[in-house]
C-alpha cells in the first residue's frame, strides 16, 4: 500500500469522524442513534491510528533495508 492511499483513507476517516459529529445529539450522547454515532467516531480515530502506525513501519523498513545495501 504506497503513501497516497493511506493519506486517502486517513481523509476518509477525518471526513467520517466529521459526520458522525454532526449526527451526535449532545444533549442525550448516550442515547438512540448518538451512542453508534460515537461508536463510529471511535472507529474511524483507531482507524487512524493504525494508519499511522502503518505509515511510520513503511519509514522504518525503508530504513533498515537502506542500512543492509
Amino acid at each position: 500500500m504506497n503513501k497516497t492511499l493511506t493519506v486517502i483513507l486517513i481523509v476518509l476517516a477525518i471526513l467520517l469522524i466529521a459526520f458522525n459529529i454532526t449526527l451526535v445529539d449532545f444533549n442525550n450522547p448516550l442515547e438512540g442513534n448518538s451512542i453508534i454515532a460515537l461508536i463510529g467516531i471511535m472507529a474511524a480515530l483507531c482507524a487512524i491510528v493504525l494508519l499511522l502506525i502503518f505509515m511510520i513501519s513503511q519509514k522504518i523498513r525503508k530504513k533498515v533495508d537502506g542500512d543492509k545495501s
